[in-house]
């Protein structure tokens, strides 16, 4: 009031202030008001009129308006969902907080600086596409690209802004961060896809295990009992019985291969580090091998690049020679000519020495989108391809675990038609002492000079096992006792003196092999005891030996095996073992 009062005592002209005046009953009401002189003819200011308007409900109206576009503003920067608002030929007006944190932008000025044609779409014909498809479209999606060149998925809840004449004006809209969802969403399409193939290789993998277990059996018992005839000539016998072990071999191999994957998915495989000499291993599998490739007509060769002394590592020597095994037969079933050739190079690899293995050969090859999936399980069990062969699909599969399990890596290089070499790597770790023979070496020694007549105790509980094992030893034997109990060896060693040999089942009713044999090493270290199992899991030998006995064999026994590991104890150009040697 005293402003207004002296504009006008000023002779001051003003109009539409704002201001408030007080009512009679104490009350500040807001107006809005114009003032201006009056004159005389003269011109002489004689006095000023004042007109003023109450703008009550304006006031009132106006701190409404205000207060709700603090609340909508408010809303717009708290809420976690993006908001844009830009012009139609692709700049930047608006954008809240949490749009700036989609596309990973820290400020306003920095986002609308940028082309959102040419910079903000992932694939810059989106913006073209979701303009003329996009406006009659609730929800959209697409990806756009982030400040670190990243891509995110976003759904678009999007309208436009039309001028007078119908053009538009601006694009704006809820922007939603569905990364995640698109994540999960292909997630669970591969899981989808994944479930599906395991269930067709499934189906098609107890389809072919029904094949591959009867056909053996098939072999077996049609031929056992066709030896029952009697007028089979010598030449016959001879073809049946080399059916029956063939047969068999196949069928202890599916088992093998059935018991090493279940182990090895569930946790049960471990590596048993020690020495191995490798030279001595790819030389045995070299004449274990040869004999069978030669046969079908092909050559077959080795390659050992190191000293002898150089060849022996710390690693785990049966699970090494298993993946030599494995990768050779392979070879030989896949190829029907030429040549399979196997060994290995010393190469350095992310600072470290390794040893690449090789097993190279001429066989049919595999298609470059069949490579990857040969170290499935199962493959091998889809059997409803042309070139389907025997076998479970199993065996690279439990060679990429073991290579993994030693700290290697395995890969295939190959093309269709001209042949495959499989490569694997070991770290090359010099053991530090001399080596003792390598593993599987004693099953193709011959004994050398007439062993004395043993005098020999069977400990075995099952009765095929023992008339077995009897049929093997009785040749070079003066003596064998028989036991099926822990308790009945203890009783027939100590009733019966001079035993030369104990062929100590583990697996025994009441005491079993292991205490047996700690209680008879309590009163006598000479005897020889060779512990026999049909588990042959890995760590059983250690055990053996822990417990007292010379040696060790897993079943099922083979006569070669045997006799090899009783003719390294006792032929007397041999000397005697503590079990360093397993068979």
């Amino acid at each position: 009031v005293a402003d207004l009062y002296a504009k006008i005592i000023e002779k001051k002209s003003f109009t539409n202030r704002e201001g408030s005046f007080r009512a009679g009953n104490g009350q500040n009401i807001p107006v809005i008001f114009s003032s201006s002189p009056v004159r005389d003819n003269l011109g002489s200011v004689i006095g000023s009129v004042l007109i003023a308007r109450d703008i009550t409900e304006r006031k009132k109206a106006e701190l409404a308006l205000n207060e709700s576009n603090e609340v909508y503003r408010n809303l717009i920067e708290k809420m976690p969902d993006g908001v844009y608002k830009t012009s139609h030929d692709g700049q930047v007006i608006e954008v809240n907080p949490a749009m700036l944190k989609i596309l990973g932008f820290s400020s306003k000025e920095e986002l609308m600086g940028i082309s959102i044609g040419k910079e903000l779409y992932f694939d810059p014909m989106d913006r073209e596409r979701l303009t003329i498809e996009g406006i009659d479209k609730d929800l959209i999606s697409y990806r756009l690209r982030k400040k670190d060149g990243n891509e995110v998925w976003v759904e678009d809840h999007g309208w436009y802004t039309y001028s007078d004449s119908g053009e538009i004006l601006f694009h704006e809209g809820i922007i939603r961060d569905i990364s995640e969802r698109k994540q999960a969403e292909k997630e669970l399409i591969i899981a989808k896809e994944k479930a599906e193939e395991s269930d067709r290789l499934k189906s098609a993998f107890l389809a072919n295990m029904s094949h591959e277990i009867r056909t053996p059996m098939n072999g077996i018992l049609g031929f056992a009992d066709l030896l029952k005839n009697p007028n089979l000539t010598g030449e016959d016998q001879k073809n049946y019985i080399e059916i029956i072990e063939k047969s068999g071999e196949r069928m202890l191999s599916i088992i093998n291969d059935i018991i090493d994957i279940s182990k090895i998915e569930a946790g049960l495989m471990k590596a048993d580090i020690r020495e191995s000499n490798i030279n001595e291993q790819i030389e045995y599998v070299y004449y274990f091998f040869k004999p069978e490739v030669e046969a079908k007509g092909m050559k077959l060769y080795y390659s050992n690049s190191l000293m002898a002394d150089e060849s022996v590592i710390k690693t785990d020597p049966e699970k090494v020679f298993a993946i030599l095994t494995n990768l050779v037969k392979n070879a030989i079933k896949y190829t029907k000519e030429g040549s399979i050739e196997f060994g290995y190079e010393i190469v350095q690899s992310d600072q470290r020495l390794m040893m690449r293995f090789f097993v190279r050969d001429t066989g049919i090859g595999i298609p470059k989108d069949r490579q990857a999936m040969v170290f499935e399980r199962f493959v091998q069990a889809d059997v409803s391809g042309k070139n389907a062969y025997q076998g479970a699909g199993l065996g690279l599969s439990i060679t990429r675990a073991y290579v993994d399990m030693l700290g290697g890596k395995i890969w295939v290089e190959s093309d269709a038609g001209s042949g495959s070499v499989f490569y694997f790597t070991l770290p090359y770790i010099v053991a530090g002492r001399k080596p003792v023979v390598a593993d599987n070496t004693a099953a193709l020694e011959k004994p050398e000079a007439e062993m004395k007549k043993l005098k020999v105790l069977i400990a075995e509980d099952d009765e095929t096992s023992k008339k077995l094992v009897y049929t093997f030893v009785r040749e070079f034997s003066q003596e064998i006792l028989e036991a099926r109990t822990g308790n009945e060896v203890i009783d027939l060693f100590h009733d019966n003196p001079g035993i030369d040999l104990i062929l100590m089942d583990i697996q025994m009713p009441g005491l079993n092999g292991y205490e047996a044999t700690r209680k008879i090493r309590q009163e006598n270290k000479d005897v020889i005891i060779i512990a026999q199992t049909a588990f042959a899991q890995a760590g059983d030998r250690e055990k053996s030996i822990e417990a007292g006995c010379n040696d060790y064999i897993s079943k099922p026994i083979s006569k070669e095996k045997l006799m090899a590991l009783i003719h390294k104890h006792f032929n007397p150009h041999n000397n005697k073992s503590s079990g360093e040697d397993p068979v």
